[in-house]
């Protein structure tokens, strides 16, 4: 089956364009199998990132006509007729053609404390049961890979660059339920400004997009609870 791709191009120095290559897939033929023929056979010069190439490490995420997808996961017969367009995500640095700087999405994780804070009293090895109430309200969000598509595909993103964003956001609520975290008080500092919690208008682009299944909308939610809760001494 013969099928065209509009690649979006650019390098340092020069300019955006659209680069279209036609090449000949079969029935399980993946977006990223078609982006290494074309760099193999056609473009050497080609850009763009993948490491695992079976759907787990996440950092094949571009936009597929028109909708954040892995590559890897994205079979070209089940895009339908017609060219299929392939770009960068949005919202991010462009470093070259479909390759992204993913510097500002770990940076936002780093300005809400998405890392675990111990408390001083804690054991040294502490231990939330699989079936335990703590355990089971954070599992829902706990598998993020750091892909980058909420983000992509978030308009409130778009709309300011100092939104903490769903992934951000979706860690934060996992610290804020977990019982062995001791950097609440800083962390609550930084959701409760104005370019955090109070910037998701709820539109679930990110939940819509997320290959994992997460839903960072609901956490989201939940957070504001919490941040209620807080605010009234709850």
């Amino acid at each position: 089956m013969a099928t065209t791709l509009s690649v979006y191009r650019w390098s340092r120095g020069g300019r955006e364009r659209w680069q279209t290559f036609a090449i000949d897939a079969g029935a399980d033929t993946t977006v990223l199998d078609a982006l290494v023929e074309i760099q193999r056979r056609q473009d050497a010069t080609l850009a763009f990132r993948y490491a695992c190439r079976v759907g787990m490490c996440g950092s094949c995420a571009m936009v597929v006509n028109g909708r954040e997808r892995w590559a890897c996961r994205t079979r070209l017969a089940a895009l339908g007729a017609g060219p299929v367009s392939v770009r960068p995500l949005y919202h991010f640095p462009l470093l070259r053609d479909l390759v992204v700087d993913m510097t500002p999405f770990t940076a936002k994780l780093r300005d809400v404390g998405a890392a675990l804070v111990p408390a001083a009293d804690a054991e040294s090895y502490a231990l939330i049961p699989a079936g335990g109430a703590e355990r089971r309200d954070i599992d829902p969000a706990i598998e993020c890979i750091g892909c980058g598509m909420c983000v992509s595909a978030c308009t409130m993103v778009a709309h300011n660059e100092r939104f903490s964003g769903p992934a951000a956001l979706n860690r934060a609520y996992t610290l804020a339920r977990d019982s062995r975290d001791a950097g609440q008080a800083v962390r609550w500092t930084v959701l409760m400004s104005d370019d955090a919690l109070a910037r998701c208008h709820g539109q679930g682009n990110c939940t819509e997009v997320c290959p994992m299944g997460l839903e960072p909308t609901t956490s989201i939610i939940r957070l504001r609870r919490l941040a209620t809760r807080t605010l009234l001494g709850l």
